[in-house]
């Protein structure tokens, strides 16, 4: 990861899990802004940003299923995150996503409490998400969904669809409405991205070669350039640390 740049990841407690994928942090003290590109990594987004232009600010991303455009890392900017899964999008925040595909919305500053001096240590932040998340939990995950969702995350979405439907005995044309309705996309899409992410994974450690289940060497270099815009080497590469997330995942 570049020099300027630190990262930070931790995973929530037990009781969380099925809710939240990680807590991290970024602080770049770079006095010059970083241009980056985005990848899709299967997860909701819940950003607190500190940067000396824009003060406090607080974003919610939803799914990307492409390339994101070029975006900016501010100078001497600090960012804290809580990267949710997908259920967390109707047991905790309790409203559809699905208009934010390949996009995102500011919030209140003051949404769920939050506040700028919650940047100031980030395990405190994570303690005072965690209580926080743990309130919103107004009813236990419905169990069609939860056996669902640990097929799909276990997996790394290394299911088909059917599959996916007879093991959790649920039909497959209402959880596709499900998703479409929560998340904006098809199940079929969500496991390609979480393929996606795990192939990131093996390629940030130079594996420029399926690991997952693809046909064949040219299958896999489809269907990575088909999401991220770019081939396995190049993402590789990551030349001025373009791609933000295989920085991420270089760094762990």
């Amino acid at each position: 990861m570049h020099n300027d740049l630190e990262y930070k990841s931790v995973k929530p407690n037990q009781d969380l899990s099925d809710f939240v994928d990680s807590f991290w942090c970024m602080h770049h003290k770079s006095e010059q802004a970083l241009e980056t590109i985005g990848l899709p990594d299967g997860r909701i987004d819940l950003s607190l940003i500190l940067t000396p232009e824009n003060s406090f600010q607080i974003r919610l991303l939803g799914l990307g299923t492409q390339q994101y455009e070029k975006g900016i890392i501010p100078a001497n900017s600090l960012t804290f995150v809580i990267s949710f899964k997908l259920p967390a999008v109707e047991y905790i925040f309790h409203e559809s996503v699905a208009s934010l595909v390949n996009s995102g919305k500011f919030l209140e500053n003051t949404f769920w409490d939050f506040n700028e001096k919650d940047l100031e240590n980030f395990e405190l932040f994570c303690e005072k998400a965690s209580l926080k998340i743990q309130s919103l939990l107004s009813k236990e995950l419905d169990s069609r969904k939860q056996k669902l969702f640990n097929l799909i995350y276990k997996t790394n979405g290394d299911m088909t669809v059917k599959a996916l439907a007879e093991q959790s005995n649920w039909n497959s044309r209402q959880i596709n409405r499900y998703f479409q309705q929560w998340f904006g996309i098809s199940l079929k899409a969500y496991c390609n991205i979480l393929r996606f992410r795990t192939s990131l994974e093996h390629i940030a450690k130079g594996k420029l070669f399926p690991e997952e289940n693809f046909t064949d060497q040219n299958h896999f270099i489809k269907e990575i350039k088909k999401i991220s815009g770019s081939l396995p080497k190049e993402l590789f590469h990551n030349k001025n640390d373009r791609f933000i997330l295989l920085s991420a995942l270089s760094s762990q």
